[in-house]
């Protein structure tokens, strides 16, 4: 049986390069980076190096950046300490962002009391920025808004520049979580007007367990984790030495290939929707993953022209096969309960069709979506 793994916005296959660089770390440095001896010494070397190496690449100072455990940890961690630390009494945000946030706000909004709102979306999924612009101006309270940069089922990619901009203009915060955006897209935050985002390695080629938050210098934030004063004060705890390097590893092999690697798998994306509109004509694409100028080259999400009980073996099906894809997000593939994006977006009818998310990398081929797309067509005509 052929294996296909296309599921790569859910986590990626760590580099060779990686596992290299991490299993030096766990056989050779495993001192305590808080230890003055000398092999706690050289673990702390390694971990500051990688934070100016991560730095460097964004253009941002080796200070902005916190390692946490993941992305969600880095959510939590800054809207909560916005609204605790710096006086935030808004959030503003939308129905269709990770669970790391949406589940975040709304806990803040029963603990703190603070205002919780829901920024209109378009058609496709995208924020409307004159709603937006009406919620900033309301009222004169302490604003944040948080607004993902690529959705993580749908693809759209948001315009955080003129989210930024809009947020500037009005003195709010702008939290954004680009989990599946950074590593896979060029990024300077001197240019983007943005606050705090957040980042996971395991979205391109490092390890689970491991991300990072991006706080602007000066931002007032303290710490969540309280303990030692590691990571700036910011997170208390022994730094996890073997994963900080192997997110290093993973985000400089990303940029080294950037270029390379965005025009490979956009070519994929591009074969995979030309092939499966023709074998499958009646097929659907939510959200904009169907356009490639709209949308992330990294994943398309399409609705197949199935009854509602026909889907329901359709993922099991495919595993079957051996084919790795997802119906969304895979922190809520254990929940009967359906995609809370595409609830947003789609018609009561149109969710009765199954729909399903393929993300792709560059360890996956042409042939392997011949395979997945003939197995799709195969079931879809059964």
């Amino acid at each position: 049986m052929q294996k296909v793994y296309l599921d790569n916005a859910a986590t990626t296959q760590v580099r060779e390069e990686v596992i290299a660089k991490m299993q030096e770390a766990l056989a050779v440095h495993y001192g305590n980076p808080s230890s003055t001896h000398s092999y706690g010494r050289s673990a702390k070397t390694a971990v500051e190096k990688a934070r100016k190496a991560i730095a460097k690449i964004l253009n941002a100072h080796p200070s902005e950046i916190i390692f946490t455990s993941g992305g969600t940890e880095a959510d939590n961690m800054i809207l909560r300490c916005a609204v605790r630390d710096l006086d935030v009494k808004t959030i503003i945000t939308s129905k269709i962002e990770h669970h790391a946030v949406l589940h975040t706000a709304e806990e803040l909004e029963k603990e703190y009391d603070i205002a919780l709102h829901f920024v209109d979306l378009d058609a496709d999924g995208n924020p409307k920025l004159d709603h937006l612009q009406k919620l900033l101006a309301q009222d004169d309270s302490k604003k944040l808004v948080s607004l993902m940069h690529v959705n993580n089922e749908i693809g759209n990619i948001t315009d955080i520049d003129a989210i930024g901009k809009l947020c500037k203009e009005h003195g709010a915060l702008f939290h954004s979580d680009t989990v599946q955006s950074v590593g896979h897209y060029p990024w300077n935050v001197e240019q983007t007007p943005i606050d705090f985002f957040t980042v996971a390695a395991h979205k391109f080629h490092g390890p689970k367990g491991i991300g990072f938050a991006f706080i602007r210098k000066n931002s007032g934030l303290k710490p969540m984790i309280f303990g030692g004063s590691q990571e700036r004060g910011y997170r208390a705890g022994t730094e996890p030495f073997h994963n900080i390097v192997g997110l290093e590893e993973a985000f400089v092999k990303a940029y080294d290939h950037l270029d390379a690697e965005i025009e490979y798998v956009k070519g994929l994306k591009e074969y995979f929707l030309e092939r499966i509109k023709k074998e499958i004509p009646a097929i659907h694409f939510n959200g904009l993953s169907g356009d490639l100028n709209k949308s992330t080259y990294t994943l398309a999400n399409v609705r197949l022209p199935l009854d509602k009980q026909k889907g329901l073996m359709l993922l099991f099906h495919l595993d079957l096969k051996g084919i790795a894809c997802s119906k969304g997000s895979a922190c809520q593939s254990g929940s009967n309960m359906g995609s809370h994006v595409l609830t947003q977006i789609l018609t009561a009818e149109e969710l009765e069709k199954p729909s399903l998310r393929f993300s792709f990398s560059f360890y996956n081929t042409k042939e392997e979506l011949d395979y997945t797309i003939g197995v799709l067509k195969e079931f879809a005509e059964s």
